[in-house]
């Protein structure tokens, strides 16, 4: 680190500990958590993040979640991607928030009961396809984002669980799945993980705790280019599919016009990311889809509070930025497709905006230095 990047450093350290109240005696845990291990439901402690004096402060929710925790105003940190009809995303605590400002606080929402958690209103998923692949599954789709506390505006941004601090986004946010287990009943942790969320659209890919190419295939460096060159798909608003999938070509990574193999470099924040390439989107195969009512009964019971399925309420204000789309790597725009138009019969495509936390432009200097 230089001299300028560690006078940086203090000064902002110096801030936030007046910000948040307490001592601030580093950035890094012990053990990131990436490097974490928890089984199942009995291995899972109340908080996984429980170090004191780190620079974000503590762990705003927890992750030993049950019938006890199960509400609507649940701060359960676990959450899961196991099918169609069984995931979660992660969204804000709060109504109206914006994901750059709630990444470290966010919580699990959905589609099924049981787990302690937050449920998705009835109504918010409006396209979801499930795709699994060799190496991952993920599921894409399209959602009321006001529903499950989000800006209706945020065209929002990345959780992972990395950060710059390693400890995640959220903190201590654990993630589980079924999908590799050949047991539904039996999860397994997920070590690499990420999932886009804004612009009333989502991606939320997992990657096979035993594949070699986990943290390739899940990669958390594109932050700002969102699900279109992380999860580029073929997800169509209005519909509810499972499929079978080919491996998409590693995030970043792609094939120039005289054929050799490129990996694309995120610029530094202040510069706006431009891929020069557009991603393959995966073949697919064998897709079944579904009336979501068919999917979705237990939400049929939550009704929203916000948005056009709230009794009396009307329409939910449309996405809004200055940018142009995932497609032009725009730092605070984004659309639902990977052209960067509006059509519902385009892919799911997430652009990612900028850190808009004081610690979180901390930690972007921090790391470009």
């Amino acid at each position: 680190m230089s001299l300028s990047s560690a006078f940086i450093s203090a000064a902002i350290l110096a801030g936030a500990q007046s910000v948040l109240g307490q001592a601030i005696t580093g950035t890094f845990p012990a053990t990131p958590l990436a490097s974490q291990r928890f089984d199942y439901p009995s291995g899972i402690p109340q908080q996984v993040d429980t170090e004191q004096g780190l620079a974000r402060g503590v762990q705003f929710g927890f992750n030993r979640c049950n019938s006890t925790t199960e509400n609507q105003e649940s701060n359960c940190q676990t959450g899961f991607v196991n099918s169609l009809d069984d995931f979660c995303l992660w969204s804000a605590p709060k109504p109206n928030s914006v994901v750059g400002d709630t990444e470290g606080e966010s919580v699990a929402w959905c589609t099924k009961p049981g787990r302690g958690t937050r449920l998705i209103p009835n109504g918010a998923l409006q396209g979801v396809q499930f795709m699994r692949t060799p190496d991952y599954v993920q599921v894409v789709g399209f959602v009321d984002q006001q529903q499950i506390d989000l800006d209706p505006k945020d065209f929002g941004g990345e959780l992972d669980p990395h950060g710059a601090d390693f400890r995640g986004n959220p903190l201590g946010g654990l993630v589980y799945s079924n999908a590799w287990s050949g047991n539904n009943d039996t999860y397994q942790q997920v070590i690499e993980w990420h999932n886009f969320m804004g612009g009333n659209a989502f991606c939320f890919k997992v990657c096979d705790p035993k594949g070699p190419n986990a943290a390739k295939f899940c990669e958390h460096i594109y932050d700002r280019i969102g699900c279109l060159y992380n999860a580029p798909n073929a997800a169509k608003n209005g519909t509810f599919e499972s499929c079978q999938g080919e491996n998409q070509d590693f995030p970043g990574v792609y094939v120039d016009a005289g054929g050799a193999t490129q990996t694309f470099k995120q610029p530094p924040e202040g510069v706006e990311p431009s891929p020069p390439y557009t991603p393959r989107i995966p073949a697919s195969s064998n897709c079944v889809q579904f009336q979501s009512t068919a999917l979705y009964t237990a939400l049929a019971t939550v009704t929203p509070t916000v948005g056009p399925f709230a009794p009396g309420a009307s329409a939910t204000a449309a996405p809004s930025g200055s940018g142009s789309g995932a497609a032009s790597g725009s730092k605070s725009g984004a659309s639902s497709s990977p052209t960067g138009s509006t059509s519902s019969n385009a892919g799911s495509a997430i652009a990612v905006g900028t850190l808009s936390t004081v610690l979180g432009v901390v930690f972007s200097v921090l790391f470009m230095a």
